[in-house]
Parts: structure tokens; C-alpha cells; sequence
């Protein structure tokens, strides 16, 4: 077995581990692998993985293990009866969970003397490995330091604070962003694509439109994060009053080109509310006072 410094096992071959295995080896790291089924390990071991016929074996192998199970009840029946072989390693755990139980294994790998991360892919498999594959990591800030190397091997490796409850809580937080972008995108789309009067536009033209328009969406929301943390919203040149002027014309939109208005008007209904309760002028930030207090 491999003991080199940049040698990794992986431990849980579907289709993620499998992903996480393939990177790891195409980055040219020492790369040692197991799964409770053992026919996973084909793939990896023709790509030039060393199979390990045990966890155990894969623990010891290298000097930083990335686990990647179904559950944390399953990463909980594996490493558990192993407190041997997890001490004076690190641990880094990519398996979807709630933040307790990252919270959980944390505790578990102090007690058996073992580094720990954990953390979350916010990718596809066929996108591990590419530079746009966002990982998040939380955990000792110095340990992410010694592994990041090996874990850049995956994508963009980020560190996002000690907690280590804090990547299940990016992970849902940000799936709400790119559901709520998603949809919007598609109403964009069946809008503009609609027959009638400037319409008929196909959605690859739009989305070419739509992205460099997220340019300017993210300086709306770098700005009202700041005013978000500062808990002072002032609309300036976009408040609330023209936000719901707009809503009501894409309301209006959709309803004449036979396009559901219903997100729309879940918008409308919101910054309506807040305009009504005397925060016309605020700005479009706001509305986290709603969310967190509906």
C-alpha cells in the first residue's frame, strides 16, 4: 500500500466515488480504493487504482482518506469499528447530510485521534475534476491547507469556516439559489420564445443574453449582501417601488402571451406587501426580513 504524501484513498465507489477516484488518479495521485461491493472497483483499478480488500486496508493506505457513502448511517457502519486505523490520518467526507451529523463525526474522528473535514460537492460526477466544480470544505483551516493540493484535484476547493455543520447548510441554501435561477431562466424563456409580437426567440439566444445579464445580477447581490450584514437597506436608483412597477409588467407579459404567471406573481405578492408597509424606498434586500420572519 501507498504512503506517499499526496497518496489518497477513496472509500465508496458509486457513481461520485467513482468520480472522486478517477480524479484523484488523472491528477496523477496514488490513488487506493474500496467498496463494500468489490465489482465497482473494476474501473478504477483499470484506470491504475490499487484495490483495497478491506476499509481498513484503504484507511491505512494513505495519509488522507475522501469517504463517499450513501448515507452518514453508512459512513458511521464503516469507520466507526476502525478507530486504529483512522488515528494520526485525515478523514474528509463527502456524503450529503444534515449539518449535525457532520457536527457528529467530527467529535468521533477527535476521539479516535484523526483529522476531519467535511464537506460537499456542489457538482455532477462528469463534472469532477474540472475547474469550475465547486467544493466546499469546513473544518480546521490549517488541515484544509496541508489537503488542499490533493483536493484541488476535484475542482475549486473552497474553505468555508471552522463548523463543520457548515457545508450541508451551503449545500441546501444554495440548491434554493439555483432552483429559484433555474425556474426564472425557463420563465424567461417561455416568454421570450412565445409566438406573437417580438417573440419566437429560441432559448440558446436568450440564455447567450441571460448570462451577461447575471453580471449585473451579481452586483445586486453583492450590494445587498452588504446592506443585508449592515441591516441598513436604502433603495437608491432601484427600490422597491420601481421593483413592483416591473413585476407588474411582467406580470402583465405573461398573461398576455399565455405564459403561467404564477412565479411572477409570488414576486409581486412579496415586494407588494413590503411597499404597503410603508419600505417602498428600501431597497430590494429588504425582503430578508420577510423570510426569515413570514
Amino acid at each position: 500500500m501507498d504512503t506517499s504524501p499526496d497518496g489518497v484513498s477513496v472509500l465508496g465507489l458509486g457513481a461520485m466515488g467513482s468520480a472522486l477516484a478517477a480524479g484523484f488518479l488523472a491528477a496523477g495521485h496514488r490513488t487506493t480504493v474500496w467498496n463494500r461491493t468489490p465489482g465497482r472497483a473494476a474501473a478504477p483499478a483499470l484506470r491504475g487504482a490499487v484495490v483495497a480488500g478491506s476499509a481498513a486496508q484503504a484507511l491505512t493506505a494513505s495519509p488522507l482518506t475522501v469517504v463517499c457513502l450513501s448515507t452518514y448511517d453508512a459512513v458511521r457502519e464503516v469507520l466507526e469499528p476502525l478507530p486504529g486505523a483512522v488515528a494520526g490520518r485525515t478523514v474528509v467526507n463527502l456524503t450529503s447530510g444534515p449539518p449535525v451529523d457532520g457536527q457528529r463525526m467530527a467529535q468521533w474522528a477527535e476521539r479516535c485521534g484523526a483529522g476531519y473535514l467535511d464537506g460537499v460537492l456542489m457538482t455532477t460526477p462528469d463534472r469532477v475534476g474540472t475547474p469550475g466544480a465547486l467544493q466546499l470544505y469546513a473544518g480546521p483551516a490549517a488541515l484544509f491547507r496541508a489537503h488542499e493540493p490533493t483536493l484541488a484535484a476535484l475542482g475549486d476547493a473552497l474553505h468555508v469556516g471552522e463548523d463543520h455543520g457548515l457545508p450541508s447548510v451551503y449545500d441546501t441554501a444554495l440548491l434554493g439559489l439555483m432552483w429559484s435561477t433555474l425556474t426564472g431562466w425557463l420563465l424567461g424563456s417561455a416568454l421570450i420564445g412565445a409566438d406573437g409580437p417580438g417573440g419566437g426567440v429560441p432559448a440558446t439566444a436568450f440564455t447567450d443574453v441571460a448570462a451577461r445579464w447575471m453580471k449585473t445580477v451579481e452586483t445586486f447581490m453583492r450590494d445587498g449582501a452588504r446592506q443585508v450584514d449592515a441591516g441598513h437597506t436604502p433603495g437608491g436608483q432601484f427600490p422597491l417601488d420601481l421593483h413592483l412597477m416591473t413585476m407588474d409588467v411582467l406580470v402583465h407579459a405573461c398573461e398576455l402571451r399565455g405564459i403561467d404567471p404564477q412565479l411572477p406573481r409570488a414576486h409581486r405578492a412579496l415586494v407588494h406587501r413590503a411597499v404597503m408597509e410603508g419600505h417602498g424606498s428600501d431597497s430590494f434586500a429588504r425582503l430578508i426580513g420577510y423570510l426569515r420572519d413570514p
